[in-house]
């Protein structure tokens, strides 16, 4: 039998996981249906000038696809809302692949951009945040194993 307390925890941690998973989906349809240059829906899209029109679409298709990875992660993190326990090895690598993410913005060596006024919250909610709704995953509990493949059944 649950408690009380572990229910509203579970609900609350579902609320979290439903709004993150949202805007995470949100972010990736911005990137994959608008490239490069996204499609505008977090801020302004004139930010550079293409000077070789081939090179770029090469590479405003790899970022289309990192668009679409997004949307599959923020997707996974959204369903984990309604199915946490089904979900809780996906969710593992959703927040796991979020931190690498995260960490992976250090290779820029740009640290005033970085911890400028436009990253500063993206980076704290992807090594902050994602660390912390990990370990409130963690200590929800847990029931039985699941299967292998269940997740995605």
């Amino acid at each position: 039998m649950m408690s009380k307390d572990f229910t509203a925890s579970r609900i609350a941690l579902g609320v979290v996981l439903g709004l993150a998973g949202a805007s995470i989906v949100y972010e990736g349809v911005n990137i994959a249906f608008g490239g490069i240059a996204t499609l505008g829906l977090q801020g302004g899209t004139d930010f550079f000038a293409v000077t070789d029109a081939n090179e770029f679409a090469a590479h405003d298709s790899h970022v289309r696809f990192l668009g679409g990875v997004w949307i599959g992660v923020g997707a996974v993190v959204a369903a984990g809302a309604a199915r946490l326990e089904r979900m809780r090895s996906l969710l593992h690598l959703a927040f796991a692949l979020v931190m690498l993410g995260g960490l992976s913005r250090f290779t820029a060596m740009q640290p005033e951009v970085l911890f400028g006024p436009s990253l500063v919250s993206p980076l704290a909610a992807e090594l902050i945040g994602v660390p912390m709704v990990w370990l409130w995953m963690a200590r929800t509990g847990r029931s039985a194993p699941m299967p292998a493949g269940a997740a995605l059944a």
